[in-house]
């Protein structure tokens, strides 16, 4: 029977998983980001110019960015 050729054994001695794993307990508040009344929906946040109406703009201390395209518009306060 052949034997493997020694190799080293990557960082950390385990094998890369190709990819991060999800947030534990994380969960979307997306309740927070619509406002409902009488049969309408009002949408609280400002959409995205470059994604569209599903990708919203997070509301930072001096400006407002998109977490997938990183479009970011500054406020002038």
């Amino acid at each position: 029977m052949a034997e493997k050729p020694a190799g080293k054994a990557p960082a950390g001695g385990k094998a890369p998983s190709g990819g991060k794993a999800p947030a534990k307990g994380k969960s979307y508040q997306i309740y927070k980001l619509y406002d409902a009344k009488g049969g309408q929906l009002k949408r609280l946040r400002k959409s995205c110019p470059k994604c569209g109406s599903g990708h919203f703009l997070g509301e930072h201390k001096n400006r407002l960015s998109c977490g997938a395209c990183h479009y970011t518009e500054f406020v002038k306060k």
